[in-house]
C-alpha cells in the first residue's frame, strides 16, 4: 500500500499502482478502478485506501513538479522569464498562489528534495 509523502530525509515510498482502466470500462461513469465489483468491504475498503494515498502521492508529486516549473518559468536569467500573473493565468492560479510556487520550487531546485531530486537546471 501506498504510503503519504514522506518527511523530509526520509526515503520516498512509491504509490501503489494505479491499474490499467480499459476504454470501455473508463466510458462507463459508474466505473472506477473496478472498485464497485468489491463485494466483501474489507477488500473495498482496502484497495480504496491504497487507491487514495496513491493518488495523494500522486498529487503531491505533481504539485512538486509544477513548482518546479514555475520557479524555472520565474528565473531571472532567463531572457523570456515570465511573472508571477503570467504563470497564474497559464496554470490557472491566483496571482499569490503563483508567487508561493515559485518560492516552493526555488526550495526543492536549491535544496534538492522531492521532484528537484537528480534535477539539473539547464540554465
Amino acid at each position: 500500500m501506498a504510503e503519504p509523502t514522506p518527511r523530509p530525509h526520509e526515503p520516498r515510498l512509491r504509490p501503489a499502482p494505479l491499474l490499467f482502466e480499459p476504454a470501455a470500462a473508463a466510458a462507463d461513469p459508474e466505473h472506477f478502478f473496478d472498485l464497485e465489483s468489491i463485494d466483501d468491504p474489507r477488500a473495498l475498503l482496502a484497495r480504496a485506501t491504497e487507491l487514495t494515498l496513491a493518488f495523494r502521492a500522486a498529487t503531491d508529486r505533481a504539485v512538486e513538479f509544477q513548482a518546479i516549473a514555475a520557479a524555472q518559468l520565474a528565473d531571472p536569467r532567463r531572457f523570456d522569464r515570465l511573472t508571477a500573473a503570467d504563470i497564474a493565468e497559464r496554470a490557472e492560479w491566483t496571482e499569490d498562489y503563483a508567487t508561493r510556487m515559485v518560492e516552493f520550487g526555488r526550495d526543492l531546485l536549491r535544496s534538492g528534495e522531492g521532484a528537484a531530486a537528480g534535477y539539473v537546471d539547464p540554465v
